[in-house]
């Protein structure tokens, strides 16, 4: 019997905060390859906060970035990941100083960001394994809700027809930097190109639907609906600040996120006419760590 299993990591570097996944993929012959979560960190640092604001981080969150990669190295050499990959996405893409980040990152640690753009996140969000979920007869909008932008993915007949990014995200809502024009540019994209479908579902990804999801006490599988977000997100609005993080237990970085990506899924949700959101619980972590696995496949399948 060949088992095989190896180890490898995902870095994503968002606008909100930054994750170390540590994936084990088992393969075993004659067996569809699992796609295990072994360790998931993730550090508040909201790089968005910096770039949305003044166009460049901080100097304090260069550094605090600098000390949570060298942790992740460590953390990998400890769980002996043979192969890792770190992608950074809009905060470092439109910082004035991002490239001087990532060299002094790759400096310091050895580890190597790559800056993807709105199409490439898109793609590497739409390669996780969503066959389970997805129904070949069905249509359903993607929706991915970052710190700096939500990408949106459209699959018909078990295939992606489309993809977008948008510069809409819960840290750029906070700090009060979306105008109307930019949300009316997403609802009319949203309703243009799901115009010739009759049914929409939802899936959602993102730290934060994955929250409410958690929040609501529903099994893994069952979507939630319209109604059920719709309330969620009045009830979240009634709360302060200080009673979301106290009452509801929510991560203090967190507790003021939720609120526009709720607004963001709800929004996707009434354009689409979805009555059901899928919450998956994936994200670019997922993606990046099947994105390394087929590229190894490939290059086994070429030689």
């Amino acid at each position: 019997m060949s088992l095989s299993i190896k180890k490898y990591a995902a870095i994503d570097i968002g606008s909100n905060a930054i994750r170390l996944l540590i994936s084990n993929i088992i393969e075993d012959q004659g067996k569809e390859t699992q796609f295990k979560k072994s360790s998931l960190v993730r550090v508040p640092i909201r790089l968005g906060a910096d770039t949305f604001t003044v166009g460049q981080i901080s100097e304090r969150n260069a550094l605090r970035m600098i000390e949570a990669m060298q942790a992740f190295k460590l953390l990998m050499s400890v769980h002996g990941v043979e192969k890792y990959m770190a992608c950074a996405t809009s905060a470092m893409r439109e910082a004035k100083n991002g490239a001087k980040v990532v060299a002094m990152v790759e400096e310091t640690t050895g580890i190597n960001i790559q800056v993807i753009n709105g199409k490439r996140e898109a793609a590497i969000i739409a390669s996780t394994d969503l066959h389970q979920l997805i129904e070949n007869d069905k249509t359903y909008l993607y929706v991915d809700v970052g710190g700096g932008s939500t990408e949106f993915t459209v699959f018909s007949e078990g295939k992606i027809v489309l993809s977008r990014s948008f510069k809409i995200g819960t840290v750029r809502l906070l700090d009060g930097l979306v105008s109307e024009t930019m949300w009316k540019q997403m609802e009319l994209w949203v309703k243009e190109t799901l115009k010739p479908y009759k049914r929409v579902s939802l899936i959602g990804s993102g730290g934060n639907i994955n929250k409410i999801f958690k929040m609501s006490g529903r099994e893994m599988g069952k979507p939630l609906s319209y109604i059920y977000l719709n309330a969620q997100y009045q009830f979240l609005q009634s709360l302060t600040y200080e009673q979301r993080v106290s009452e509801l237990s929510l991560n203090p970085d967190r507790a003021d996120v939720i609120i526009p990506a709720t607004r963001i899924y709800l929004s996707a949700a009434k354009w689409s006419r979805a009555q059901k959101i899928y919450v998956p619980k994936i994200g670019l972590s997922d993606g990046i760590i099947k994105t390394l696995y087929f590229e190894k496949k490939n290059k086994k399948k070429k030689k």
